[in-house]
Order: C-alpha cells, then sequence, then structure tokens
C-alpha cells in the first residue's frame, strides 16, 4: 500500500498546538477544568508527534474560540454538507482531513516497496536488469572480435613470459593468452560502468531481502555470478594493470534467464492474469538450451586461444553439433582444458535437460488431459460453440458432430467441449481423427468457473450447448446440474445463446430464460402416446429431425427400402412466401389451395405458416388463412428450396421440337418428379403447371363397367367458402359423437366434459382442451386391481371396457407421465375412440400425481411390472392393443454401459412370445439395442438387414440404424435420438416448435394437430397419393404429411446349401384378388407415363417387381427339390415351434385360470409376425395406395372455425351441419 504524506496533516496538528497555546493564555483562572483538558490534549499531541507509525490525529476535545480563525478551510470537495449547501458555512466546519497508511515510516520499507512488492516498479526493474545481462554478453562478444591474442600486452608478466619462453615446448599449453586479454578502452569503460550498477543493484536487492541469514544470501548461485562478473571489473578501477585480465562476463546469460523468467511472472502479475504453466516451463527449456549453447561457445574459443584458436562461429557450430548428437569431427577442441570443458557442459547437460524435458511432458500430458486454452485470436476471427457436458461418451459426441456438421454453412466453425472428467479413451481416439481434431477442441473445466469459462471463450460464441446427464441414477440431481451451468453462462456470457436439454419438466421453468430447452420427459411420453393412435410417430419425428440427403439405402435390391430410404432424406425448411418459387404464386390464396397445388406442381408439403406481426407457428390453418406475401412458409422437401433447380417439361419439349402438351393432355395425368439428390442441390423436372379450364375435376374409374361412378374429387378452391367451411360447437355437450353413436355407445362417453385439466403437475405445462370427467373420480377408484366402497372390479375384464386398452409400463409415477395422457385425452380425439389407460408402475404414485390424473376419464393405475405375468393379466394385457414400456431410471446405469437396457431388452422378448398379435413400444437408453428387438437368431433377413446397416454407417450415413425392423415399424424408440432436435435449433430455430405442436405438448389457437387415417379397400379408387392428397384437400382441409405402410413379408430361418439366404416377399392372394388384378392391369394400359417411383411396383400392392426378380433367382439357384432328410428336419422344427407355442399357452391359461380370468380373449390371439412396417414421408403424388395404408395428416383446429357470437339457438343447425360433414367424410371412408 502506498504511503502518503500530506502538508494538509502536518500544518493542521501545527495550527492545532498554537492554538491550545494561545487558548491556554488567554483563559482566565476560572477556566481551570479546561486548561486541563487542553493541557492533556497538548500531551497527546506530543506524543502522537514522537511516533514514527503514522500520523494519528484526534481534534475532537478543541474547541475554537473564534470563527476567524487562521486554519485553512478544508475545499469544500471534502465535505458532503457544503456540497448541498454550498460555500457558505464551510467556516464553521471543524473537520480535517486525514489519511493513514499501514506500512513501516521507514527507508527500507519504502525500497522493498519499490524494488520487490510493487509489481509495476520491479516489473521495470527487472526488465531493466535483463537488458543489462544482454548487454555484457553483446560486450564480451564485442571483446571477442576485437581481440587478437597475438597482440597481448604482456608487461604485467614480463619476467614471468621470458622464463616460459625459455623452458616451454611446443606442446605446452600458453596460459598467459588464457588469463589475459586484450581490452579497448571503450570496451572497459562501459563494462565497468555495468558491473557498477549491476552490483550496487545486486547489494541493495540482497539487503531488502534479507531475513535473518547471511550465508544463505550470499552462497545463491545468482548472487556468486554476479561477485565474478562485476567484482573484477570494480577492482580494476584501482588497480589498473589489471584492465586486461579475463573476466568470465558470458555467464551473464544464465543471469539474464533468471531475470527473464522473474521478469514475466512480474508482467502477469500485474496485468492480473496467471500465464500457462505450459507456457512458463517451454520458455524455461528454451532459455536453458540457449545458456548452454553460449556458455559452452564462449569457453571453448576462449580455451582454445591456447591452442587452435577458433573463431566464435566456430566455437558455436562445435557446440550444435555436439549438443544435436551429431558429431560430424570437423571441429574439435584440442587442449586439455577446452576438452575438459566439454565433459562438463555434457554432463551439465545429461542432467538439467532431461530434467526440463520430463517437467515439459508431464506438463504436456497435464495439458492434454485439461485441453488447454482456446485463444483469444482463434475467438475473435472464426466462429465457435460450446458444449457443455457432465461426462461425454462416444454416442453423445458423434450424434452431435455428425448432425451439427451436416450442415453446409456449419462446416467453418468449431466446437469447444467443456466437460469436468477427464477425455475417455474412445472419445480420445475419436478426436484423433483428422477430420476431426482439426474442428474439435477438448477442454477440461467447470462451466460453474469462470476461470474454465473464459478459457472457452464463452463470451465470444455464438451458441452454448448445455446438455444433461440421462445415465445418471438421480435424475433430479442430473437436472439441477444443468441448472447451475445454465445460470453460470448465463452470469458470464448473458448474450450468448443457450440451447438447454432438461429432464425432468418440473426443473423447465427454472431456465426459461435460454432461448430454447428440450425437455427430455415432455418429449418421450408425448411421442410414445401418439404411438399408440399415429402408429410409428416416434419414427416419423426421428426421421425429420435427423439430417439426411435421402441416399441411405438405394443400392438395395428391395423396393421398400429404397423407397423408405430415399422418402427419409425429407425435412422441414422455412422460406418467406415473396422469396419462394415454390409458393410465391399463391399470394393472396388460401393456405389449402396453395399446399395442394405446390404438392401437386413441385412435390413440396406445405404444413404451417406463421404472419409477420404473430410469432406463433401455425400447422395447417386451413382454408380460411390467406396467404400473404411476408407470410412465412414451412414445408416438407428432400432439400431446401435455395438448393433446388427448376426444369419445366414444357420447355425441354421446346427446346427438341417435341409437340407441347397440357398437363391433363398425358396419358398419366400425373406430373413427372424426378428427384436428384447430389451434393445438397435437387433438380425437380416439372411438367406445364396450368390446368385447363374445361376440366376441373378427376373422374374416378367406373365399378364393374358400369355407368355409376364412385364420389369424384372436387377441386380445391383459391379462396374458401364460406358455406363449406362450417362452424362446429366442441364446447357444447352435444358434439358430433352423439350423432354417430347409438344409445349404447353413447353411454360411454355421456359423462365427459370438455375443459381444461384443473391441476398441473408442474410449472410451466401448456393448458390443453381435454375430454374430462364432471367431477374427479376418488383416489380409491383410480386402482385397477383393487375394488372400493364405489365398485367392486378388481381387474380389466371387469369393466367391460368398449375400446382396446392401452398399458404403460413405468418404474415410478413421474410428472412426465401427464404429458402422456394429455394427448390422448385431447378435445379432438372422439369420444367413442378413446382408449382405456393403464398405468403400471413398479411403485405406487404419491397423492400428488393421483390428483392431476383423477380428473381424466379412463384412466387407472396398478402396482407391478412386467416381468410378473400375473401382474400383466390383470391390468388387461389380453385386451389391450398397445403396451408402452418406458426406459426405468434405476437401470440407466451400468457398469458396462451398454447393458442399461438388457433387463428391458429381455422382458419385452419374454411378452414377444408370450402376446405375439400384441404391439409393444419399448424405450431403450441405447438406439444401438434396438437391433435386439423382437430378435430372432437364425433370421436370415434380420442379418441381411444387420449387413445393410453396417454398409450404411461406413458410407458415413447418420441414420444406419433406420433399416431395422422394429424401427422402421415405430416399436422402438430412444430419446437419445431426439438430442439432434436441439442441434437442428442452432440452424433451424422453429424445429422446436413445430415438433412440440406435432406431438401436441403445445396448443397454439388456430393451429392442426396430428392423427391418421386408414386406407380401405373402398379408398381405393383413389389410386395414388398425389389423388388423396386432392381429395383431402377439397372435402376436409387436411395435409397428408406421410404414409405408414405394411407389407407382409416370410421372415425364413433357414438357409440355403450355398448360404443364400432364402427369406422373400410372400404373395398372399386376397378374396377378389382377381377384380383388383384385372383393374390394376386397365389402370396400367390407361396410364403410359409412370416416374421411377411407380416403374416398378407390381400387380398386387404387396409385391414389387425387384423383389419378384430376387425371388426367380433364388428359385433358380434352389430348383433342385429338397432331399428326404431335409423335410424331416423341416418336420422336426415344425413340430418343435408348435410345441413350443403350446407350452407359452398352456402356461398363460393356466396363470389366467388361477386368477379366475377368461381365458377367451386369449385363445383369439394370432401371430402377425410375418409382416414389416415402414415409414414415408411425403411420398411423390404418383405413389399408389395400398391397401391398409395408415396416412398421416394434419387436421385443422376446429376450435378456429366457431364464431364467437354464434347464437345458443344455432347448436341444432350446426349438428345438422356436422351430420352432413360427417356424411362427407364417411363417403370417402377415410
Amino acid at each position: 500500500m502506498n504511503i502518503f504524506f500530506t502538508r494538509t496533516s502536518v500544518y493542521a496538528r501545527q495550527i492545532a498546538e498554537d492554538r491550545v497555546v494561545e487558548e491556554a493564555a488567554m483563559s482566565p483562572p476560572r477556566r481551570s477544568s479546561s486548561s486541563h483538558g487542553d493541557r492533556s490534549s497538548t500531551e497527546t499531541l506530543q506524543k502522537n508527534n514522537c511516533s514514527n507509525s503514522g500520523v494519528i490525529l484526534d481534534i475532537s476535545a478543541l474547541k475554537m474560540a473564534d470563527i476567524d480563525t487562521e486554519v485553512p478551510p478544508l475545499p469544500p470537495r471534502y465535505r458532503f454538507r457544503d456540497l448541498l449547501l454550498g460555500d457558505q458555512t464551510f467556516q464553521n466546519d471543524d473537520r480535517v482531513q486525514v489519511e493513514f497508511y499501514v506500512n513501516e515510516n521507514t527507508f527500507k520499507e519504502r525500497l522493498k516497496l519499490f524494488f520487490i512488492k510493487n509489481q509495476r516498479s520491479s516489473l521495470r526493474i527487472r526488465m531493466f536488469n535483463l537488458l543489462l545481462k544482454l548487454l555484457t554478453c553483446a560486450l564480451y562478444i564485442l571483446r571477442v572480435y576485437l581481440d587478437n591474442p597475438a597482440d597481448i600486452n604482456r608487461s604485467v608478466c614480463a619476467n614471468c613470459h621470458n622464463s616460459r619462453n625459455s623452458t616451454t615446448g611446443p606442446k605446452e599449453i600458453d596460459w598467459e593468452v588464457i588469463f589475459w586479454v586484450n581490452r579497448r578502452e571503450p570496451v572497459w569503460a562501459i563494462q565497468v560502468t555495468v558491473a557498477l550498477i549491476s552490483f550496487l543493484e545486486t547489494m541493495l536487492i540482497t539487503y531488502l531481502s534479507y531475513k535473518g541469514n547471511i550465508w544463505e544470501q550470499m552462497f545463491q548461485i545468482s548472487f556468486i555470478l554476479e561477485m565474478i562478473n562485476t567484482v573484477p571489473f570494480i577492482i580494476t578501477i584501482f588497480w589498473p594493470p589489471l584492465r586486461n585480465i579475463f573476466v568470465p562476463v558470458f555467464l551473464n546469460c544464465w543471469l539474464a534467464k533468471c531475470a527473464l523468467e522473474n521478469m514475466i511472472n512480474d508482467f502477469h502479475r500485474a496485468i492480473q492474469r496467471t500465464h500457462s504453466a505450459m507456457f512458463n516451463q517451454v520458455l524455461i527449456l528454451i532459455c536453458t538450451l540457449l545458456c548452454l549453447v553460449f556458455t559452452g561457445a564462449c569457453g571453448i574459443q576462449h580455451l582454445e586461444r591456447a591452442g587452435k584458436n577458433l573463431s566464435f562461429f566456430d566455437s558455436l557450430y562445435f557446440c550444435i553439433v555436439t549438443f544435436s548428437t551429431v558429431g560430424y569431427g570437423d571441429v574439435t577442441p584440442q587442449i586439455w582444458p577446452s576438452q575438459l570443458l566439454v565433459v562438463i557442459l555434457i554432463c551439465v547437460a545429461l542432467v538439467v535437460l532431461p530434467l526440463q524435458f520430463e517437467e515439459l511432458a508431464f506438463l504436456w500430458m497435464e495439458r492434454q488431459k485439461s485441453g488447454g486454452n482456446y485463444s483469444r485470436h482463434r475467438a475473435q476471427t472464426e466462429k465457435h460453440v460450446v458444449l457443455c457436458v457432465s461426462s461425454l461418451k462416444i454416442d453423445l459426441l458423434m450424434d452431435f458432430l455428425n448432425e451439427f456438421y451436416a450442415h453446409p454453412r456449419l462446416q467453418d466453425y468449431y466446437v469447444v467441449i467443456l466437460c469436468p472428467t477427464e477425455m475417455d479413451i474412445q472419445v480420445r481416439r475419436i478426436l484423433q481423427i483428422p477430420l476431426w481434431s482439426q474442428r474439435v477442441i477438448y477442454l477440461q473445466g467447470s462451466a460453474l468457473k469462470d476461470q474454465d469459462l473464459m478459457r472457452a471463450k464463452m463470451d465470444d460464441a455464438e451458441a452454448c450447448f448445455i446438455l444433461s446427464s440421462r445415465n445418471e441414477v438421480d435424475r433430479t440431481a442430473a437436472d439441477h446440474q444443468t441448472i447451475l451451468r445454465a445460470w453460470a453462462v448465463k452470469d458470464f456470457a448473458p448474450n450468448c445463446p443457450l440451447y438447454v436439454q432438461i429432464l425432468k419438466p418440473e426443473n423447465k421453468f427454472h431456465v426459461k430464460f435460454a432461448d430454447h430447452v428440450v425437455c427430455e420427459e415432455e418429449f418421450k411420453y408425448a411421442m410414445l402416446a401418439l404411438n399408440c393412435v399415429c402408429p410409428a410417430t416416434s419414427t416419423l419425428v426421428t426421421l425429420l429431425v435427423h439430417t439426411s440427403r435421402g441416399q441411405e439405402g438405394q443400392m438395395s435390391p428391395e423396393q421398400w427400402q429404397r423407397m423408405y430410404g430415399r422418402c427419409s432424406g425429407n425435412e422441414v425448411y422455412h422460406i418467406r412466401l415473396c422469396d419462394s418459387k415454390f409458393f410465391g404464386e399463391y399470394d393472396g390464396k388460401s393456405f389449402t389451395y396453395a399446399s395442394f397445388h405446390a404438392h401437386k406442381k413441385y412435390g413440396v408439403c406445405l404444413i404451417g405458416v406463421k404472419r409477420e406481426d404473430n410469432k406463433s407457428i401455425l400447422l395447417n390453418p386451413g382454408p380460411r388463412h390467406i396467404m400473404a406475401a411476408a407470410d412465412t412458409c414451412y414445408y416438407i422437401n428432400i432439400t431446401k428450396e435455395e438448393n433446388s433447380a427448376f426444369i419445366f417439361k414444357q420447355e425441354e419439349k421446346h427446346n427438341k421440337g417435341l409437340p407441347v402438351t397440357g398437363l391433363y393432355d398425358a396419358p398419366s395425368r400425373l406430373p413427372v418428379h424426378s428427384i436428384i439428390a447430389s451434393m445438397g442441390t435437387v433438380a425437380i423436372d416439372l411438367q406445364n403447371p396450368d390446368p385447363p379450364e374445361d376440366n376441373s375435376k378427376l373422374a374416378p374409374p367406373t365399378e364393374n363397367g358400369s355407368g355409376s361412378r364412385r364420389p369424384s374429387i372436387g377441386p380445391v378452391l383459391e379462396i374458401a367458402d364460406s358455406s363449406a367451411i362450417l362452424p362446429c360447437d366442441l364446447l357444447s355437450d352435444q358434439s358430433e359423437d352423439e350423432t354417430n353413436q347409438s344409445d349404447e355407445e353413447g353411454s360411454v362417453g355421456s359423462d365427459f366434459v370438455k375443459g381444461y385439466p384443473p391441476n398441473s403437475p408442474y410449472i410451466g405445462s401448456s393448458p390443453t382442451l381435454c375430454h374430462l370427467l364432471p367431477q374427479k373420480a376418488p383416489f380409491c377408484c383410480l386402482r385397477l386391481d383393487k375394488g372400493c366402497t364405489h365398485n367392486s372390479f378388481e381387474d380389466a375384464k371387469a369393466y367391460g371396457f368398449k375400446n382396446k386398452l392401452i398399458i404403460v409400463s413405468a418404474e415410478t409415477a413421474g410428472n412426465g407421465l401427464y404429458n402422456f395422457i394429455v394427448p390422448l385425452r385431447a378435445y379432438y380425439r372422439p369420444r367413442k375412440e378413446l382408449n382405456p389407460i393403464v398405468l403400471l408402475l413398479d411403485y405406487s404414485p404419491d397423492n400428488h400425481f393421483l390428483e392431476a390424473i383423477c380428473c381424466f376419464p379412463m384412466v387407472y393405475f396398478m402396482t407391478g411390472t412386467i416381468d410378473n405375468l400375473d401382474n400383466l393379466l390383470q391390468c388387461g394385457i389380453i385386451y389391450a392393443d398397445n403396451l408402452v414400456v418406458v426406459d426405468k431410471e434405476s437401470t440407466m446405469s451400468a457398469e458396462e454401459d451398454y447393458m442399461a437396457d438388457a433387463k428391458t431388452i429381455v422382458n419385452v422378448q419374454t411378452m414377444f412370445r408370450l402376446f405375439p398379435s400384441l404391439s409393444i413400444i419399448t424405450e431403450l437408453t441405447h438406439p444401438s439395442n434396438m437391433r435386439f428387438m423382437q430378435f430372432r437368431a437364425k433370421d436370415c433377413y434380420s442379418l441381411a438387414l444387420s449387413k445393410l446397416e453396417k454398409i450404411e454407417r461406413d458410407k458415413g450415413s447418420n441414420l444406419a440404424f433406420m433399416f431395422r425392423l422394429p424401427f422402421a415399424a415405430g416399436r422402438v424408440f430412444s430419446i437419445s435420438m431426439l438430442d439432434t432436435l436441439l442441434y437442428q435449433s442452432f440452424v433451424k430455430d422453429y424445429m422446436i416448435p413445430i415438433a412440440r405442436l406435432l406431438l401436441g405438448l403445445d396448443t397454439t389457437p388456430g393451429s392442426g394437430y396430428l392423427c391418421a387415417m386408414k386406407v380401405t379397400e373402398e379408398d381405393l379408387w383413389i389410386r395414388t397419393y398425389g389423388r388423396l392428397f386432392q381429395k383431402l384437400c377439397s372435402s376436409s382441409a387436411e395435409i397428408p404429411i406421410g404414409i405408414y405402410r405394411t407389407e407382409s413379408h416370410m421372415f425364413s430361418t433357414s438357409e440355403g446349401k450355398e448360404g443364400h439366404p432364402q427369406s422373400q416377399v410372400s404373395i398372399n392372394l386376397e378374396e377378389g384378388g382377381e377384380e383388383q388384378r384385372e383393374r390394376r392391369e386397365s389402370w396400367k394400359e390407361k396410364t403410359a407415363h409412370r416416374n421411377s417411383t411407380t416403374s416398378d411396383q407390381s400387380e398386387h400392392p404387396l409385391l414389387r417387381k425387384k423383389s419378384m426378380q430376387w425371388a426367380r433367382r433364388l428359385s433358380r439357384k434352389s430348383a433342385k427339390p429338397a432331399s428326404r432328410a431335409e423335410r424331416i428336419s423341416q418336420q422336426r422344427l415344425n413340430l418343435y415351434r408348435r410345441s413350443e407355442r403350446q407350452e407359452l399357452s398352456e402356461l398363460v391359461k393356466n396363470r389366467m385360470k388361477h386368477l379366475g380370468l377368461p381365458t377367451v380373449g386369449y385363445d383369439e390371439m394370432n401371430d402377425h409376425q410375418n409382416t414389416l412396417s415402414y415409414v414415408l414421408i411425403n411420398p411423390p403424388p404418383d405413389t399408389m395406395l395400398e391397401l391398409n395404408d395408415i396416412v398421416y395428416i394434419i387436421r385443422s383446429d376446429p376450435l378456429a372455425h366457431v364464431p364467437d357470437d354464434l347464437p345458443i339457438g344455432q347448436s341444432r343447425a350446426s349438428r345438422n351441419q356436422q351430420d352432413y360433414a360427417t356424411e362427407t367424410r364417411d363417403e370417402t371412408h377415410l
């Protein structure tokens, strides 16, 4: 701390003493008490004056006799009252400014403060000392070049010289040229001056740093070197004959090395920053090498004056060659003193350098563990994002890198990983790959430390991704760590965009300030719930949020794999209407019209829009929404419009000289969509988009050649007709469900009301209009397996449910289960289609959760596990259509990471064998374990799919697992697949809101919802997906986005003699197949122009041309009839299977009888395992529809068309209109 001596304090003390003396002299005798007090005050002042520890002045006892005093007033800036009242009363102020100090008021302490303690002054002194040492080394080199051993003045030792000449032989050493040199006067003067300054400084520093032991100070290496290099020069001032004596000034290089180290330390102390230990150690090593080489070169050059008389450059060359262990031998020392010096230097180097290298290697290893720093220069010139995780696994890292760098505009970004744990071996191996080593930087540190955030340059980062550790047993504790990391980053870098992943929904409101938040349990349960009503919703959403070019499976011989792989490349993109080629021509037209014609013309699916003045995204706002130029359009396509090239068929025909025909003049009446995905660019071939005016409807085919026609497909209007869009009174008690139900069916939902759930289990849940009970059900009535005073039912059979059950197996009743119930009880679900929900929990739920679900109809729970057959039978698995198995928190962590799913996989496999017709939807921790779902050890087709997965992974596909049958069918799901949703939000900030709207997590007024429709035999007259798009848009304003297709397939468990798999598509001819074949053949003759999608389609919807050719090749290879031994082995295998199936059936029936349950339902269960299902996202318009196809549609919000001022008396008329709309919808059976 600086010492302050002010004249004001001293002057105030002197004036105060004079004033006391004057007051004592003028005071009358009767004021003796005051005089006594003043005398004591004077004694106090005298004691303070004699003290050397500081100025301590207490004048509280002093009294001024007059206002007109000679004491000068303090400046007004020291008085707060004067700032308020001005300068009028400053003369009445009796206060004096006093400044204190804490250091001793001694000359030594002041010098120590200046030379040692103060960083800035000490830095200057050390820099001056470094320059002095470097100057002495430079002066030594100058003296060497000016010196000539032959011109040495030997007058000092002339007698010795004469005697030596008479007795010295030619091989003896001339010691005189070693001890004496020729030093010029200017060089000597400068060296003496520098020596004096260095000597005085050394003595002063030694005096100031003295701590009681003088010998410790004197025997320091630095002190001894200073004395050797300075004392001889000082002696030459008083004894001139010694001016040419040799002094090893080159040893000052070691002092310069010490000064440089101290200077760097003081520099970092002065700027209040810590330098890297790695930098310090590298600096020490380099300085040590330079000092060794310089010392050796100077020493050998000087000693060889008596020998070969080497130049300084030759000596330097010899030292470098020697220390580099090359040793050419062209320059060698000739006399033993120089040879001895070389030996000493080599010994010193062998001791010092390994120690330095060892320390450097240790620091390098530690640096590799911690990751070092991300330089400020790179942070300011290059873009980077920071990934904060508690533990980094190889799957998480590769998912992030593959998805992040899949976007072309992110190729130049750097990824800085900030993780508190040491880098894993697998992660280290991956980061050493050149593809990632140049773009990924691993830093070991904590996001809660500002030093580590500064190392990652968080304030300059483009974004920060904070991911939770889902493998933790205590997921709540993992969320707490994520919350603290988010708070720390927001406090350190408030302008850095935050992308936060949270596990529990109840912790989401703590990170509401983040730019994007993904709650894992919210998305997981909502997706699993939609899987029960819209099959394979999890696969649909997973494919949409992954980046792909649609090249997966294109080399496969199977048609379904090529089509499935190509459609998987569809993603969600956005563009402004005024800037779009796809949608720019639909300005001022309805949303439904724009969506249909954009799909018909370009093959893109317009699913949503956002107004310029509204921040909410609306999915399918309906025909009432009129497109504006400033609207932002959200569409599904193989790539974004900016990477598309437009080639019109009409222009091609003009160029080739062919006649131009309109769209409806072509034989196929369908546009051709030839999509070529190459290098991120899509070329779309288009026909003439202008339809003729005289043909507004597509004529459907006749039935059986008669004149009767099926209902035709109406055109999609540009502007919605108000009479065509009918309001629906969904909030009234009489809904459209009652008009379509019989009295018996209507009694099921007659007690339901529509409203918002009164109790939410956590803060931040989006309010959703749902089907509710008029009164909350008692908690005892929610228990399925135990009766109560209100009912006596003890199993699912006793309730007599009309619809199939949905069973959810979970470990605990977490708040996320609330998001499973809400989408299944949303207001837009028909009452007659509501499925009972049974929660099979390992532990009983608490009252808080029961309070949240007691308002929903047909929601029950029971305690049990899926590995207990009795619990499964009691909860009604015989009467269930879907069983959802949620990953348990207690099994998420295991000693071997991928074994966390072992128990779940084995239990699901058991249920798969016991209940083969049950649709089991399973959540896994690791996506790679989905290959074990519905495992068949000898299934050749599964082995072929495994090889295909490896091929796609080697090609660098992000969706290598997509061809696994359980994933393609939506039977298995891993929440880690949705991590890409958070990663994509960095480029597509609209992905999270769209995903929440699709899954029903958010309900925006005017936004539609996802549902599904099934294609029946009566709907096959529509023929193609494009005609279906028109039918849905014209009749009910619904937007289809994909197809869920199921095909029959024969899974062979045997292999041919040559090892070729014999699994192939089975030929299942249904009743009426001949009529369908004839009808398709006639349609084939009419359609002369098909694109690549339909050219491979066979006569039967379940067959493909390629699959048939593959089957024929296999049949030709195995045309030889099976031998008798093979037939016997096949019969034995069938007998074994049949006996195993009967044994499992007997086991289940015995347990049902023991529990008192009827076995009728189990006898009706059939094995439907010989099928494969997959999802086609936004297929081309000419894709042929097949029987039992399930179409994903986005239905517009019914509440968006409810007038606010609709009179109550019109409810009956609106119901009649709804009846008409229902009849119209039933005509298409969709």
